[in-house]
């Protein structure tokens, strides 16, 4: 199978993931948002790059068929695409990293996503966590402070369990080797289960 091919694989794959995520968490009023499962299983896979691709594309998918929010927060998986990227190449997504790797991919996210949130929307969108939002007001915080704590905690339990999720379908199915692409050198594909991989 050619490289361009088994890219553009991956990358559907990847906004299935998200949008499906998406719409699981959005039906069942789960306090966080499972939209960017695509988005980090493409960071692993192909690099940052492709992985903002996928995650705005996946936004974009989301908002067409089921969430007008999701076209507001495009950007948002830009910077999941981007920071999931390089961290999961820099080695900080595995072992007892990970959790901090983590860490370090919600909080830019919950920063802008909390500006989009308290900018356009007032702090109420169609996520669950919403409702934590108004709780937090109702209780004498401010809104935007309330919109902050809401994002930080909700994105890092997102982002987390994402990349819990991406590396075990990684790993236990051998994708890196039957689809990765090694991102600093896009011509060269690993296809040989014995070449070491950085996960």
């Amino acid at each position: 199978m050619k490289k361009k091919t088994k890219m553009q694989m991956v990358i559907v794959m990847g906004i299935v993931f998200n949008v499906m995520g998406a719409f699981i968490a959005m039906t069942l009023s789960i306090p966080f948002y499972m939209d960017s499962i695509g988005t980090i299983l493409v960071a692993g896979l192909l690099g940052p790059k492709y992985a903002m691709l996928t995650g705005v594309l996946g936004s974009i998918t989301s908002g067409i068929t089921f969430d007008m929010y999701s076209f507001y927060y495009a950007p948002v998986q830009l910077f999941t695409g981007f920071f999931a990227g390089l961290l999961y190449h820099g080695k900080w997504l595995k072992g007892w990293r990970t959790p901090i790797g983590s860490l370090l991919v919600g909080i830019p996210t919950s920063l802008l996503s909390a500006c989009i949130t308290a900018g356009l929307f007032n702090g109420i969108t169609s996520g669950a966590s919403s409702t934590f939002v108004v709780v937090f007001h109702h209780l004498g915080l401010p809104l935007v402070f309330s919109i902050l704590l809401v994002q930080v905690f909700t994105d890092y339990l997102d982002k987390f369990f994402a990349v819990c999720l991406t590396k075990a379908i990684i790993e236990r199915g051998h994708l890196y080797e039957k689809w990765g692409i090694a991102w600093k050198d896009t011509a060269t594909l690993k296809t040989s289960t014995k070449e070491k991989s950085f996960f």
